[in-house]
Order: structure tokens, then C-alpha cells, then sequence
């Protein structure tokens, strides 16, 4: 299908500028997530499953995150804190040191878990990294202060940063919903810098741990940190006091990215949830609307993997594109969520996404977005494809919350 606007808006965005106008988004082509490499139609849930989705998948290794190498063994954990009258006896509070690779030599991350106390037997959960380190998600004392890396360096981000990015995880309304929190952060897995991966998670699974060389199509940061949302799962699956089977991955803007490369890779995620994510996560690329693949990469070089670079300028040879990312999290919900302030990250590009996905979710016999109308802003639409677009910035706050629950409690209950 053809979408875009004219040859006119084509030769004006030779120049490249920041583009906020949908009437020169140049006309594209979307790739087709049910033509097979060897052009066959997919037409069964089985063909999708058994063929297709494995070279859609092997597409976004080889293009966009890298190849995500397998855990080398089983994970070790050691619970360091544990108080079942937590939130004033609202929650349990679990703190866990989770090593990545199984060894104690080499990386962990502290996992900080809230599950609602008055819930009876195995209660649902959400799992997503943060920014600033689990102290920063509650004004909890007893939360241990993170000593990783901070990419803002000039915030404290000592005692006094206790609780300053609650209003992100509105850790009451989840609680009292039945939902258990589970965050880690994720400069704990990787630091979030160009040369973060020399001293973390990558580094250590490279051959021999060389953190000399980092080659074409191997992982970047998303990568490992999925790589590390996927290790928090391995735990919160051994509690008998939560649901294997109803762990819910989610995540705010670069981490909205990586809850889907998680949510694609891992089908033990029952819901995937992306808030914001933008370029490299849910949006169009080839709408070429606020951030591109060129300042992507030239500003967070070590996000994606090296190849993705090729892509710069050029992203109508990009051989996916983000609808098909959508895609892989098929038949389990997903939900893409936007912000109106927010162009740079192209809330329509993201709402075109789950439409260009509807495809692979009706083989299963399922509605996805059910309608390809962008919807006013605070009006949340779909059926197995969740949307809204948020009036205000770049953020993720309780109305963005309140929808994820509802769009739980509608698949997971």
C-alpha cells in the first residue's frame, strides 16, 4: 500500500531537516510481514508461525538490534530484602540481586518487586527497567541506591533522588488494580553511553570477553538490556506468588523500544506495552517525521547494531520496518501509546505501526487496532492491539497507566 504525499514533498526533503509536516512525509511503501523471503503468501497461523515469523525476526537481528546471544546458563539470584508490610501494608516488597549469566563474577542487576498483598494466589505483574534506579520509583527508604552509571551526571542521584520519578510508576493505582510492579535499572545491565557495553553485559558474552571490538550485526544496548528484562523474567517466574503466565513487559521512550525487541524475542512476555518509543521502536521509519534513523544512530550510536547505520537517509532500503515489530509480539496484546506534544517520537507513525500490523494478528483470528482512523487524542482504540495518544509531552503518567491496566484486565484476567 502506498501512503505519503507527493513527488514535491520527496525533492523538499532532500535536504533532510527535522520534519513535522505530514504534507511532505514522502510516499512509501510498506515491506509486507506476510510475503515470505521466497515471495509465497502466508496465509495460515501456521506458516506464520512455523516460517515467516523467523526470517521477520532474523531481519530486525541482521538490520536494526543484532543478534541477541543465548543465556549461557541458568540465572542466580539472592533476595536481600523482603517486607510484607511494605507501602503501609498495601504491598510485599521484594529486593533481589539477579547475576545476568549465572556466575557471581559476573553482571547483576537488583530487581525491586511490589505485589499487591490483598491479591489471593498468583497475581499478574508488570516488568520494565527505569531510568534513574529503583530508589528513584518510590519514596521508600528501604530501597537500595544504585552506585551504576548515571547518564545524567549532574543530577543527584544520591538520597536526595528518593521518589523523584514516582509520578512515572503510580506504584497505588497499580497495586490496588492487582497488579504486582517488578523495575530494574537499566544502567545496571548496561550504562547508557557509547562505551557502556566495554565495561557490561555485552562485553562479558562477547567471545572470550573481549571488550576490544564491537563487529557489524552483533547486539547493541536495547539489545542487552532486553537481554536483561528477559533475566528478571527467569526470577519472577520461580515465585509461586505470581503468574508465569500474566508478566506484562513495558517500557517509556528508548526503554518502550526495548520492552518491544524483549516482547519479540521472548514469547513468555503475555503483553507487550510501549509508551512513546518512537524511532527504532514502534513508529514508520520510512514516514521520515521527527526523529530519523540518521540522528537516531548519530546521537545513540550504541543502541542498535552497526548495520543499522547503513540505513541512515536511506530508510526505504531498510528491509523492515516497524509494523512488523508489532507483528512478532503476535497473538499476545500489545499496546502503543503516544503523546500529542511529543512529534519528535510521530504519534501517527506509531498508530500506522499497529494498522500495518492487523494483517498477522487476523490470522490468528484476532482484531487488532480494528480501524485505521488515528484517533483524537485521550481516546483509546483497539481490540488485541491496544492505542492512544495522550494529550501532553513526552511521558509516561497515570492516564497512560489507567489504560494499560484496563487493557489487562480485558486480556490477562
Amino acid at each position: 500500500m502506498l501512503y505519503g504525499a507527493s513527488a514535491l514533498g520527496l525533492v523538499l526533503l532532500l535536504a533532510r531537516p527535522i520534519n513535522y509536516d505530514e504534507t511532505v512525509v514522502p510516499d512509501y511503501t510498506l515491506p509486507d510481514p506476510l510475503v515470505t523471503a521466497d515471495g509465497r503468501r502466508v496465509e495460515s497461523e501456521r506458516e506464520w508461525t512455523s516460517g515467516r515469523r523467523a526470517e521477520v525476526l532474523d531481519l530486525f537481528q541482521r538490520h536494526v538490534y543484532g543478534r541477541t546471544p543465548l543465556p549461557p546458563s541458568p540465572i542466580i539470584y539472592e533476595v536481600f530484602d523482603q517486607d510484607t508490610a511494605a507501602l503501609d501494608g498495601l504491598a510485599t516488597r521484594t529486593q533481589v540481586t539477579i547475576w545476568l549469566l549465572g556466575r557471581r563474577d559476573g553482571p547483576a542487576v537488583d530487581l525491586l518487586v511490589y505485589r499487591p498483598n490483598h491479591v489471593e494466589g498468583r497475581a499478574p505483574a508488570f516488568l520494565g527497567l527505569n531510568f534513574g534506579g529503583n530508589h528513584t520509583i518510590a519514596d521508600d527508604p528501604a530501597i537500595r541506591i544504585t552506585t551504576a552509571y548515571q547518564r545524567d551526571a549532574n543530577a543527584d542521584n544520591g538520597e536526595a533522588a528518593r521518589g523523584r520519578s514516582a509520578r512515572r510508576w503510580p506504584l497505588e493505582l497499580i497495586l490496588k488494580r492487582g497488579y504486582a510492579l517488578a523495575t530494574a535499572y537499566y544502567g545496571e545491565i548496561e550504562p547508557d553511553h557509547a562505551e557502556g557495553w566495554r565495561t557490561s553485559l555485552r562485553a562479558a558474552m562477547s567471545p572470550d570477553g573481549d571488550a576490544t571490538a564491537w563487529h557489524e550485526g552483533e547486539w547493541g544496548a536495547i539489545g542487552a538490556w532486553a537481554f536483561g528484562l528477559s533475566r528478571c523474567l527467569d526470577y519472577l517466574v520461580t515465585r509461586d506468588d505470581l503468574d508465569p503466565q500474566r508478566v506484562s513487559v513495558i517500557g517509556h521512550s528508548r526503554l518502550g523500544k526495548t520492552s518491544l525487541w524483549a516482547g519479540a524475542q521472548d514469547g513468555r512476555f503475555a503483553m507487550v506495552v510501549s509508551n512513546n518509543s518512537g524511532e527504532g521502536g514502534a513508529a514508520i521509519t520510512r514516514r521520515e517525521y521527527g526523529e530519523t534513523i540518521a540522528t537516531i544512530v548519530n546521537a545513540f550510536p550504541h543502541w542498535f547494531t552497526k548495520t543499522f547505520n547503513n540505513y541512515a537517509d536511506r530508510e526505504g532500503d531498510l528491509p523492515v520496518d516497524f509494523h512488523e515489530l508489532i507483528a512478532l509480539v503476535a497473538p499476545r496484546p500489545c499496546y502503543i501509546a503516544s503523546a500529542s506534544e511529543d512529534r519528535w517520537a510521530d504519534p501517527k507513525g506509531e498508530f500506522l505501526a499497529g494498522v500495518g500490523a492487523e494483517p498477522v494478528y487476523q490470522l490468528f483470528g484476532l482484531t487488532g487496532l480494528g480501524t485505521d482512523d488515528w484517533p483524537a487524542a485521550d481516546t483509546p482504540v483497539g481490540e488485541r492491539i491496544g492505542y492512544h495518544m495522550r494529550t501532553g509531552p513526552h511521558d509516561i503518567l497515570a492516564y497512560d497507566w489507567e489504560q494499560y491496566l484496563n487493557f489487562a484486565d480485558k486480556h490477562l484476567r
